[in-house]
């Protein structure tokens, strides 16, 4: 379903200067939490067999993003082999359920068969030992598994990923019945969100009101400026990939993922324990996303829809929104939540796989 966002919103989210899923940080510090929680055991062990070395679930947490462009530097033979056995590799970071509902079930409206929720069964069945020919389609390796479910898991904890709106015309959020009824004259995929626009200079005045300047950034470590005109919109999924990890960090005194993951773990959190054969526990984390989802649309309101040009040409609609004054806050704290959950689930479905 995405493929359209793909071609009809890159043009915004480039602008915003970060097109991947949870942004760099985000998928790096639910790595460094499973790094951290998983040392001295088996499992790391266990892992380290399947990476490189230097590699850890941080430094790999990114690779299943890097592998859809040269953002990230120049593609190894590596990715690039992957790439060219998974012809449809970009859609298996979402599923596009209804943020309405309540639980995911295969073949529901917006749910497909190489969605997240069935490649990350795939990959942990691989992992298990437990894969067959009708079971790992992709024929993936235990390594590409290991690398999937890293960023997978991040990928499956951002509530936009799993809980998507679908918008009438006239801004109405709806809920399609069937997949017949998103026909994008009546009803339509607002791409993960990728088609509800942000007022830039709003949001970002409502979190220089409530949320802590960033720290200081060394020099060596500062971000080259991005060479695309900085644009007046920020699409809502953009903002929950990468400005509310920002700000969630930001209000921990953090400013990197590894620092980020410290706090967090010596705070003590309260985190979601799931039950039963690993292999279900994506339906568990998609159902988690989906309560999240409702927190992340909470008192948001679309506009009518408007219609703009992509650089290739292509008009599509998108939809203004409206949201409340304090969003920043409430958002930057459910982030943190899921990405807290997501490293401390990723360490948990390793060592459910590798126990002592």
């Amino acid at each position: 379903m995405k493929k359209i966002a793909c071609v009809l919103a890159l043009g915004a989210a480039f602008a915003t200067g970060n097109v991947l899923a949870w942004g760099n940080d985000g998928h790096r510090a639910v790595g460094a939490i499973a790094d951290q929680l998983l040392k001295g055991s088996v499992a790391q062990l266990e892992i380290s067999k399947l990476l490189l070395p230097g590699e850890s679930l941080e430094k790999i947490a990114n690779w299943p993003d890097c592998v859809k462009g040269t953002y990230c530097g120049p593609q190894t033979p590596e990715m690039l082999a992957y790439v060219a056995a998974n012809p449809k590799h970009s859609e298996y970071h979402y599923t596009d359920i209804p943020f309405q509902n309540a639980h995911y079930h295969d073949h529901d409206v917006g749910s497909a068969d190489d969605d997240i929720v069935q490649t990350l069964k795939q990959a942990i069945l691989v992992l298990q030992g437990k894969d067959d020919a009708v079971t790992n389609p992709h024929q993936f390796t235990k390594r590409q598994a290991l690398i999937l479910i890293t960023h997978l898991v991040g990928d499956i904890h951002q509530p936009l990923h799993v809980g998507a709106a679908f918008v009438a015309r006239d801004g109405r959020f709806v809920v399609p019945t069937t997949q017949a009824q998103v026909d994008e004259a009546a009803i339509f995929d607002a791409r993960g969100g990728n088609n509800l626009l942000l007022d830039d200079a709003k949001i970002t005045a409502l979190s220089d009101a409530s949320i802590p300047a960033p720290l200081p950034v060394d020099e060596d470590a500062a971000k080259p400026a991005s060479t695309y005109p900085k644009s007046a919109t920020r699409p809502l999924h953009s903002y929950w990939d990468s400005t509310v990890v920002d700000y969630a960090m930001r209000r921990l005194s953090t400013r990197t993922p590894e620092q980020f993951a410290r706090k967090v773990i010596a705070s003590g959190p309260q985190v979601s324990v799931n039950t039963g054969d690993p292999v279900t526990w994506p339906y568990q984390w998609a159902d988690q996303s989906l309560a999240a989802s409702k927190i992340a649309y909470a008192d948001v309101v679309a506009g009518p829809a408007t219609q703009q040009t992509s650089r290739k040409g292509d008009v599509y609609n998108v939809w203004a929104l409206t949201v409340p004054d304090n969003y920043p806050v409430p958002s930057s704290a459910l982030a943190k939540q899921q990405l807290i959950e997501g490293g401390y689930h990723l360490a948990s479905l390793l060592q459910a796989i590798w126990p002592q």
